[in-house]
């Protein structure tokens, strides 16, 4: 196989239809870097708007310092979020649809205002924010193990799987986001912990981040937009029978069962 931005795109949706993992690309073809794994991104997205999925704002992968050290990468991705990947606060994981998923606990902002780079700050990027909620990403990945370069997962829209928001929305103003707080409970068990700090000192700056990074495409965050600030913790299995819980302390409580297994 000849890998080119579109057998690549061809590829990885495959891989997401079929529950069909993978090595990485860059196995293969080493000169998948940051920027093609952009295009790649941008080419899955257009032929997902082909089959009528609606695109609902974006979110960021490995804003943690910890986890990109863990990952062997440097530097946050932005990736796409559409209305396929919406889960409803009363559905289980959908196994059927996933390989291996996780999840994590995220802050989440809904946009008030279009926000445009470049040259945006945390407090700028703030400012155009309508209101807060808890959250939670259930993350998959097309590769093997999690296993990929940063060409690789940029490709893969981070790792994007489903998503689910919590009941209760604050304005910002209501909130010390830095300090926002959560706690991770798996099978009745607390395994881990996190401030809104985790996300690049704070979320506003992973918000900044994204639309700066957008304007090098010519692109921007619209208003009304969802946008997931990236993993507070680290990602934590997600099985079947398997129950999760994220307790935030202002924006409430985020449950995610981990369904039967998948047919």
């Amino acid at each position: 196989m000849t890998w080119t931005i579109d057998t690549v795109a061809t590829e990885l949706l495959a891989c997401e239809d079929e529950r069909r993992d993978r090595v990485k690309f860059t196995d293969e073809w080493p000169e998948l870097d940051v920027a093609t794994g952009y295009a790649i991104q941008d080419e899955t997205l257009r032929r997902r708007l082909a089959r009528g999925e609606t695109l609902v704002g974006v979110k960021l992968g490995l804003t943690s310092r910890a986890k990109q050290e863990r990952m062997g990468v440097s530097t946050p991705f932005v990736a796409w979020l559409t209305d396929a990947m919406v889960l409803p606060a009363d559905l289980p994981v959908p196994q059927s649809k996933l390989i291996h998923p996780r999840i994590e606990p995220e802050l989440v902002f809904i946009m008030g205002e279009r926000l445009q780079g470049p040259g945006v700050t945390g407090a700028q990027a703030l400012a155009a924010v309508s209101h807060v909620l808890g959250g939670a990403e259930v993350i998959d990945s097309r590769y093997r193990d999690f296993k990929f370069a940063a060409g690789d997962v940029v490709a893969d829209n981070a790792s994007s799987g489903a998503f689910v928001t919590g009941p209760i929305a604050l304005s910002p103003e209501e909130l010390d986001l830095s300090t926002e707080g959560v706690l991770v409970e798996v099978d009745g068990a607390i395994v881990d912990s996190a401030t809104g700090a985790a996300i690049m000192g704070h979320p506003a700056e992973a918000l900044a981040l994204a639309a700066n990074d957008l304007a090098k495409r010519g692109l921007a965050i619209e208003a009304g937009w969802i946008v997931l600030t990236g993993g507070m913790t680290d990602a934590v299995f997600a099985p079947p029978g398997s129950s999760v819980a994220c307790h935030f302390s202002s924006l409430g409580s985020v449950y995610i069962n981990g369904g039967t297994a998948a047919s």
